[in-house]
């Protein structure tokens, strides 16, 4: 893969949690330059739809990221269906907000199995197809990749994860000619989004947020940059772009969080949240009877 026009023309790609938010929006701009996509989820009706509406060749698996020996069988059909994936967007995910001590731990745990354990599997599974064709691993990590917020423990530490597995990964990878980019987003206009601003504890957070970080970005716009960064195999893709610059001021982000906190997030008797919108409610946890 060059930065040459039409790149994707062509390619397999894969996207997990693809069927709605990001994950949706990236598959249909993969698709609007070229690609044949791989759709993946747990959502088998809504992945059919979105794969009957893209233009190339797309197939879904419903498959749950954090099953390894399911994912295995997925990414042996993608092969004998479409060929040897040339890229891969770890997308799938999942949140929760609330107080650490009244959240339910089958939940937080949840969020960790798909966040993260569920990018390793799905990087574990298509690896030997990127190492075939030379090809581009997308992980998504977040702003909380950066910067931990209060009442999101969950999401916060499973997006730090991934950010270090993507950086793990890619001088791993790079002497086999597989690059690994990371790409970190602030809020956007998904299902999970809009049902968090339901619930008090995280309409509070982001309230308190900078303004420049509580805007909310479409989710066309977003996939519009990391479908970019995927035709340049970029290393690092930030959306908006000033998150870029909370790099190089993010070891000093605790400290300033923990004083808005002290000050901001004690006046109001929080709950839990559970999984966040329909996509969560698709991963909730399986309880034994």
């Amino acid at each position: 893969m060059t930065g040459r026009k039409n790149v994707l023309r062509g390619r397999t790609a894969v996207v997990t949690g693809a069927a709605r938010g990001v994950g949706e929006a990236v598959a249909r701009e993969l698709a609007a330059r070229g690609a044949d996509v791989a759709l993946v989820g747990l959502e088998g009706e809504k992945l059919a739809q979105v794969a009957r509406e893209l233009p190339t060749e797309s197939r879904h698996w419903q498959v749950d990221v954090s099953d390894e020996k399911a994912m295995a069988r997925v990414a042996d059909e993608v092969r004998d269906r479409m060929g040897p994936v040339s890229v891969v967007v770890a997308n799938a995910g999942v949140a929760e907000g609330g107080p650490f001590l009244d959240t339910d731990m089958a939940s937080w745990r949840r969020v960790i199995e798909v966040n993260l354990v569920g990018s390793a599997i799905t990087a574990r599974v298509f690896l030997p197809h990127l190492l075939d064709t030379r090809g581009y691993y997308l992980q998504i990590a977040s702003l909380a990749s950066i910067g931990a917020a209060p009442m999101m423990s969950a999401y916060c530490a499973s997006k730090a994860g991934v950010e270090s597995f993507s950086h793990a990964l890619r001088p791993e990878l790079a002497p086999r000619g597989v690059g690994v980019g990371t790409a970190y987003l602030n809020w956007t206009d998904t299902d999970m989004i809009r049902d968090a601003d339901q619930h008090a504890v995280l309409r509070e957070l982001r309230a308190h947020m900078p303004p420049p970080a509580r805007r909310i970005y479409p989710a066309d716009h977003v996939a519009v940059r990391l479908v970019a960064a995927v035709e340049r195999r970029a290393s690092s893709v930030y959306v908006p772009g000033w998150l870029k610059g909370v790099q190089a001021v993010r070891a000093g982000l605790p400290t300033v969080v923990s004083r808005i906190a002290r000050r901001e997030l004690t006046r109001s008797e929080f709950s839990a949240t559970g999984l966040l919108g329909s996509g969560g409610r698709a991963a909730e946890p399986r309880r034994s009877s």
